[in-house]
């Protein structure tokens, strides 16, 4: 493009400037387009500032939580309560929050959950008690939830062409998937080069910044009005089965046991309130989630797949840290380093190939091909040794597959989440993918962490050494991670259809055909 500037550059989508005028090009294919064009994709840039700030800080936090608990003396028990917390709000208003944004407008929510959660990073940073932290966290929950939950289908309705669109939701999957990498890098380097404080306190400026150049770069819209959708009863029952049902699997599962007391109650009052939600939106005149979102049977697979593809990337994040810090004794910074390459694999392939991979060969091979590699990845973990291991023999070949698989998979599960999505009822869709994400992540990791605790405990009764009953307890949580990525697998094939190709045809132009259950 000799005599004509870059002004921008997003992956494989390169756009050149000239009198005003903005030039979309893609290795030599070129299409004249208006400056609008170009805010398109700043915009989208300024989002994904705002959501990698929220997944930032879901995972740096875990690296602080020793410094944390030793200058605030919290119990082992009570320190759970600084995520928990945070993830209680977050998972609880999600899908509220996406249907506030179709109601109030998709940018003024996302501007006020920036500015809670920035202002949120303030108290924490501050905190200098256990009471203000943990309530700060709750209250950062919710601003996290309301800023992450429009972006989704703000990016859908920014971008209508299907190849910009595979394009535009592969960079956010990345920032959204390969955010918790960063996290842990930037956790370890914050917390050892400065204290636990500046986890938070680095919000302050990404927040302000962010707020400023979405009010600038992100073009306003009009929701339906509150009165035209507003459905407080329903708001309140799901919002409450959220909140309980994470409540009880982070808090009485993962501590006490699925069979304990506080568990079961838990469990039957979350179920019996969404059981009271279903009815509702039933019933009611302007329901909160009009239950035909999911009457395509791609869009119902595709958030089935997040719930349980989640789970088992979840499982790998967690409980790989801990084998690398009980077993290889790993510091803080060398954990976020050792797991860079998934962040680093997942970018390349988000932002820059997996759009041209789904439009050649369909959302479900992608997603098939993700998962599989996902699955190896966790299988090839599942026979680490607990003596004699390293990383490049042992941990660097699953962080390569890790990434690749994510990478390819989430990006094109995004986009089958949000094909059934319109303007009216977009923001609800991207809440709903994310509220799967959620669950998929509290469910898994709950379910992980005490079968390994479990089995850990029992091998260490026979005396077995400890090394050797930490790994074995790691073992059977990737071998149940895999199973549940296989389960994911299975889904796709059986959820998702592509759309065949026509002979002669290099490849599908359009994007894949999604099966419905009237197919």
């Amino acid at each position: 493009m000799k005599g004509r500037p870059l002004i921008f550059r997003l992956g494989g989508c390169h756009i050149y400037g000239a009198g005003g005028k903005a030039r979309l090009g893609d290795k030599g294919k070129t299409m004249t387009g208006s400056a609008t064009d170009r805010s398109r994709w700043i915009a989208l840039v300024v989002l994904c500032t705002g959501m990698l700030m929220i997944v930032l800080d879901m995972t740096i936090v875990n690296v602080a939580l020793p410094s944390i608990q030793a200058n605030l003396g919290f119990s082992q028990s009570n320190l759970a309560w600084v995520v928990n917390a945070y993830l209680i709000a977050f998972a609880g208003l999600l899908l509220l929050a996406g249907r506030l944004g179709d109601l109030a407008g998709r940018r003024n929510v996302f501007l006020v959950g920036l500015a809670v959660f920035t202002v949120a990073s303030l108290l924490c940073g501050l905190a200098v008690n256990q009471e203000m932290l943990i309530t700060a966290r709750f209250l950062q929950g919710a601003g996290g939830a309301l800023t992450s939950a429009v972006i989704l289908g703000m990016i859908v309705t920014m971008f209508s062409d299907p190849r910009e669109q595979a394009q535009a939701i592969g960079v956010f999957a990345f920032v959204a998937s390969a955010g918790a990498a960063v996290g842990l890098l930037a956790g370890g380097v914050l917390t050892q080069v400065l204290n636990w404080h500046w986890i938070f306190f680095v919000n302050l400026p990404i927040g302000v910044v962010t707020a400023a150049a979405a009010r600038r770069m992100v073009a306003p819209d009009r929701g339906t009005g509150l009165r035209a959708g507003a459905d407080v009863p329903g708001a309140v029952l799901i919002t409450g089965a959220m909140m309980l049902g994470v409540f009880t699997i982070s808090g009485p599962a993962a501590q006490r046991g699925w069979t304990a007391p506080e568990t079961i109650v838990g469990g039957i009052g979350s179920l019996a309130l969404l059981g009271g939600f279903v009815l509702r939106q039933h019933t009611a005149r302007n329901p909160l989630m009009p239950l035909r979102i999911l009457a395509s049977r791609s869009v119902a697979g595709a958030n089935l797949i997040q719930v349980l593809g989640t789970a088992g990337m979840f499982g790998m994040s967690f409980l790989g840290s801990l084998y690398l810090r009980q077993i290889l004794g790993y510091d803080p910074l060398r954990i976020g380093l050792a797991f860079l390459p998934v962040a680093v694999i997942m970018g390349i392939l988000s932002v820059r190939y997996t759009d041209r991979i789904v439009v050649r060969f369909g959302a479900q091979a992608t997603v098939l091909s993700g998962l599989v590699l996902i699955a190896a990845g966790l299988a090839l973990f599942a026979a680490i040794p607990a003596t004699g291991g390293g990383y490049l023999p042992h941990v660097f070949p699953v962080t390569v597959l890790m990434g690749t698989g994510a990478g390819l998979c989430f990006p094109a599960l995004m986009t089958l989440a949000m094909s059934g999505a319109t303007p009216e009822n977009a923001g609800l869709a991207s809440g709903l993918v994310n509220t799967a994400g959620q669950i998929g992540g509290a469910v898994g990791l709950a379910v992980l962490a005490t079968v390994s605790a479990s089995r850990t405990s029992a091998l260490l009764a026979r005396r077995r050494p400890a090394a050797v009953a930490l790994t074995d307890g790691y073992h059977l949580a990737f071998w149940i991670a895999c199973a549940l990525v296989i389960v994911a697998a299975a889904a796709t094939g059986i959820m998702v259809r592509p759309q065949p190709l026509p002979e002669g045809s290099p490849g599908p132009e359009p994007a894949p055909v999604l099966a419905s259950q009237t197919d």
